[in-house]
């Protein structure tokens, strides 16, 4: 079950947007989200009190973001098991609520098994519940650590290729702190270029057709005092024709073995104009993103999500008429085509940043031997 509260306005807002944390008051564990549904007009928390209000949260993308989507599905075993619910079938439901993201996977599953070796071990539900809440914090704390070293490796990486400052850079969706247990992936770069004054101009995709760049990142810009600017999605060619485009950084929801990338539908139209105009595209993204157990983007299960997405629009406190909950933007019985991801093949990627370095060129190997070093292993 879940149940939503609004923050007032004499709210002390942290510094960081708290958009997961645990919780146990005297009724039982809960797991309290901010519902990135309702941001940038309203900052809600939504509070979850089993795993089915959580896979729920899950596809409404009341929490999004291939990092925080691990964790929120670590917490979701961990809450499952506190209240005593069967964790076997919670894990499943998790794991299923969105194909694409491989970081919710990995999450569930490693939640799942430390439960499962507690409880194994033990033999003690509540001892095999601790086990899990402590495999989702360490994931969460993991998580935080690696954003702040893919910043760093990611500001190295731009220093490299553009040399002099005065970065112009395009981001597409929103790959913050709202998606991370940190300040994020793509955007965590560009945070820090800004922190060291050598990011001139953030270029912000507004992200059709739910938004997530005019809702989401242009309000994480403006909460740190970023110089951004916001554009339809079918603008980005003309800015990079007039050359105002330095860098291309997105974040990635699956990277197969061969270095394929899934990432926000608009991604792939980015790298194949960025390649045009010889402007670097970066992919930024924790090594819980690369997927060995899939060979290459063909391989990607890409999710499709429902039509009135595209053939409505949603605004907060504004009457709806649609069947999706908004207001209609299409003719009643039009059909939409509505991929939640694109792939963009290696070739077409200049680099893909992890927290333990840069690989580029992209390829199989040089992901593998970067997987390798870090003795990162697919939890299954």
């Amino acid at each position: 079950m879940a149940d939503q509260q609004a923050r007032t306005d004499g709210d002390k807002r942290p510094s960081e947007i708290p958009v997961v944390r645990w919780e146990e008051p005297p009724e039982g564990p809960v797991l309290v989200l901010l519902d990135q549904t309702r941001l940038p007009t309203e900052e809600v928390e939504m509070v979850c009190t089993d795993a089915s209000a959580l896979v729920e949260a899950i596809r409404s993308l009341a929490v999004r973001g291939a990092p925080l989507l691990g964790i929120a599905g670590a917490y979701g075993v961990a809450l499952a098991a506190a209240r005593g619910f069967d964790v076997t079938e919670a894990a499943a439901a998790l794991e299923g609520a969105r194909p694409t993201a491989v970081n919710l996977a990995v999450g569930v599953r490693r939640a799942r098994a430390a439960h499962q070796e507690a409880l194994g071990r033990t033999g003690d539900p509540t001892a095999a519940a601790a086990a899990a809440l402590a495999a989702a914090r360490a994931l969460h704390r993991q998580d935080a650590e690696a954003s702040a070293r893919m910043a760093v490796h990611g500001l190295a990486l731009l220093d490299e290729l553009l040399p002099g400052g005065g970065h112009r850079i395009l981001t597409h969706c929103n790959t913050g702190s709202l998606v991370s247990g940190g300040e994020g992936t793509a955007f965590a770069v560009a945070l820090a270029a800004h922190r060291v004054g050598r990011l001139r101009r953030l270029w912000v995709d507004e992200t059709r057709p739910l938004l997530q760049g005019a809702r989401l990142t242009a309000y994480e810009a403006a909460r740190s005092g970023m110089a951004y600017t916001l554009l339809t999605d079918n603008a980005a060619g003309s800015l990079f024709a007039a050359g105002e485009v330095d860098a291309v950084l997105i974040g990635a929801d699956r990277i197969a073995a061969d270095g394929s990338v899934a990432n926000k539908v608009g991604s792939y139209p980015l790298a194949v104009l960025a390649r045009y105009h010889h402007v670097p595209f970066i992919v930024v993204a924790p090594l819980t993103t690369v997927d060995p157990d899939t060979p290459d983007g063909a391989s990607i299960e890409v999710e499709q999500r429902p039509g009135f997405e595209v053939t409505e629009v949603t605004a907060p406190q504004v009457p709806v008429a649609g069947a999706g909950g908004g207001i209609p933007v299409a003719p009643l019985g039009t059909q939409a085509y509505n991929p939640a991801f694109d792939v963009t093949p290696p070739e077409l990627v200049t680099a893909i940043v992890t927290e333990e370095g840069a690989v580029s060129p992209v390829t199989a190997q040089a992901l593998a031997e970067l997987c390798a070093r870090s003795g990162q292993v697919p939890v299954v």
